[in-house]
């Protein structure tokens, strides 16, 4: 059940801040609906904060999750969307440098930083506790189900961009006469993984920090090289992808942004200025996606009570 709708939210809040925000004709704002629960849980709050604290008007738009496309909407200006909640750099770089760099028609606020690695459950450990280890036939075997010789790892979601990144690493590394990429969703990737730590089951998988999943599981990341000069070079955006680029090295800490159509700095600039000021902890956002992703608390209730819980936060974004 919601606590507030819009205007009861944005009554509630400017009784507790003081805050008065400016009435302006605003249009409605259209945000990025991305299938990982920390993308899910950032929109939510900014929607809650458009509706309420901001008293204007915000939508959430069911199954847009391609950034690629989603970067051709914001590019237009036209309003067919307008936010995407989790930009990933080095991931989505090709499309940072052709929206954001050069023709500038993409802004962005302050990032925070993600961690991400490779993943064992922590009853495979002593097994394999590096990439060293998946080079041994015996390994690969144990993860290989469906008989035809190859041991399988989840890379990832088709739209993600580090979806190619895992796999260029098991290239680079020199594994793919051994290993498989399976891509398919997160929530079906889930529910594998669920089943697999009932069973103490091999599994092998690319994860991510703020997540609930390695928040709330005894997690093994493996061990990797340390970064050098040239270690990794990537060429994302070419056909060749794969063949093209090499990482032979652990992942630097990613760089996550809320990117948004410049466009909004004249159809809705209140909201464009809450945008490019909103300022995100990974801390918080892991308790939200704790909330959403174990609890199976409703993400909009969860955004709604954070930000009653938090005015002097919400403040610092929209003042």
């Amino acid at each position: 059940m919601r606590r507030f709708g819009p205007s009861l939210l944005a009554a509630a809040f400017l009784s507790v801040t003081g805050l008065h925000v400016q009435a302006h004709a605003q249009e409605k704002v259209t945000i990025s609906d991305l299938n990982w629960t920390g993308a899910k849980a950032i929109a939510h709050v900014i929607k809650a904060v458009i509706e309420g604290p901001l008293d204007s008007e915000a939508e959430i738009i069911p199954g847009l999750s391609d950034f690629a496309i989603i970067a051709e909407g914001m590019d237009k200006g036209d309003g067919s969307i307008d936010v995407f909640t989790d930009t990933w750099l080095p991931n989505h770089q090709d499309i940072w440098d052709k929206f954001i760099v050069e023709s500038r028609t993409i802004a962005h606020n302050e990032p925070y930083r993600v961690t991400q690695a490779t993943f064992v459950p922590h009853y495979m450990a002593d097994r394999i506790q590096s990439f060293d280890d998946l080079a041994k036939p015996e390994i690969a075997a144990l993860f290989d189900k469906d008989g035809n010789g190859k041991g399988e790892y989840w890379a990832g979601d088709a739209n993600w961009g580090s979806t190619k990144l895992v796999q260029i690493k098991f290239e680079s590394y020199g594994l793919s006469e051994l290993w498989e990429p399976k891509i398919y969703s997160d929530a079906t990737f889930r529910a594998q993984f669920k089943a697999a730590i009932v069973a103490e089951e091999p599994i092998l998988f690319y994860y991510w920090t703020p997540e609930w999943i390695p928040a709330a599981y005894d997690l093994v990341p493996l061990e990797e090289p340390d970064r050098t000069e040239g270690c990794e070079d990537l060429k994302l955006g070419q056909e060749d992808w794969l063949e093209a680029s090499t990482f032979t090295c652990k992942y630097d800490d990613a760089r996550a942004y809320v990117a948004y159509s410049k466009s909004l700095e004249q159809r809705n600039p209140v909201v464009a200025k809450f945008l490019s000021q909103i300022k995100l902890d990974a801390d918080v956002i892991n308790e939200w996606i704790l909330k959403i992703g174990r609890d199976n608390e409703d993400p909009q209730d969860v955004a709604e009570a954070w930000i009653q819980a938090n005015p002097d936060t919400v403040n610092e974004w929209i003042r």
